[in-house]
């Protein structure tokens, strides 16, 4: 009896439990409101802008503190001298 019961259990597993959780799961991901939207895509742009936009007001008065002071340091090192890492690989993080 229990010779043939394990088979018969495995095969139904097999081939009628996991293709059946595996649907499952597919169509609830299909479901789910996991994609950005066109209205998130445009607020994230926009926030993208804005930090841009103060980054660089940030490393203006940087400047021209650093240029009264000279003793003032910056937190960002000069991007005249060495590479931001903060630019690299740019086209990557946006995609």
């Amino acid at each position: 009896m229990e010779d043939t019961l394990v088979p018969v259990m495995v095969c139904g597993i097999l081939f009628l439990g996991l293709p059946w959780l595996i649907m499952h799961y597919v169509t609830k991901w299909k479901q789910a409101p996991g994609a950005m939207t066109a209205e998130d895509e445009q607020l994230l742009d926009e926030l993208h802008s804005l930090a841009r936009r103060l980054e660089d007001r940030v490393t203006t008065v940087e400047r021209l503190v650093a240029a009264d002071n000279p003793d003032f340091r910056p937190n960002i090192p000069d991007y005249r001298r060495e590479p931001d890492y903060r630019l690299e690989n740019q086209t990557q993080r946006r995609n």
